[in-house]
């Protein structure tokens, strides 16, 4: 099974690193978490964002989630596949030229990533997207343009796989987003 880097940090969406980090494991997967400037055993915050009649989605505080790895150890090389989940972590993740370099090391050597919501923030920022189907959070849709990306305009609950890169918009399309992320691996 694949040996697969999850990018975190806090206010990382709750459900976006819950579910793709217990997921995987239960299929036989080796998840390593990893945040910025945090060791193993160290947690991040998460949020739970909602969706209701606001004209954006509301946030409520989530659980802690515990790395399993520390952040300054992670080699590329020694990983198959990278997830960045979404939340509001990757606003300022993607300020960190360590988090793009990383980023960029997967996307360069086409290993397969899964990136969901906002987490297309960190990849329009490591990379160029030109010739590239991506979906997001709809708010991030000018992120995947900047970067030369098309901007996947697919329903909630799906899913789009364009190359070895799958994205999704938010956490309700996670059946469509890990299905085709487990077919790319």
């Amino acid at each position: 099974m694949s040996r697969i880097l999850m990018l975190v940090g806090d206010y990382v969406e709750d459900y976006e690193v819950m579910v793709p980090f217990q997921a995987l494991q239960a299929v036989g997967h080796e998840v390593t978490a990893v945040c910025p400037d945090k060791q193993a055993g160290d947690t991040v915050q998460t949020a739970i964002h909602d969706f209701g009649a606001e004209q954006t989605y509301t946030e409520k505080p989530g659980h802690r989630f515990r790395l399993n790895a520390d952040f300054d150890s992670v080699e590329p090389g020694n990983f198959d596949a990278l997830v960045i989940p979404g939340g509001r972590a990757p606003e300022y993740l993607r300020l960190d030229d360590r988090v793009l370099a990383i980023t960029r090391a997967f996307f360069e050597a086409d290993k397969p990533m899964a990136v969901l919501c906002h987490g297309a923030q960190i990849l329009a920022s490591a990379v160029s997207l030109e010739g590239r189907r991506v979906s997001a959070y709809p708010a991030c849709a000018p992120d995947v343009r900047f970067a030369g990306g098309e901007y996947a305009e697919i329903g909630l609950e799906e899913a789009v796989t364009c190359g070895r890169l799958v994205t999704a918009p938010v956490w309700t399309a996670h059946p469509a987003w890990l299905k085709q992320f487990m077919a790319v691996l």
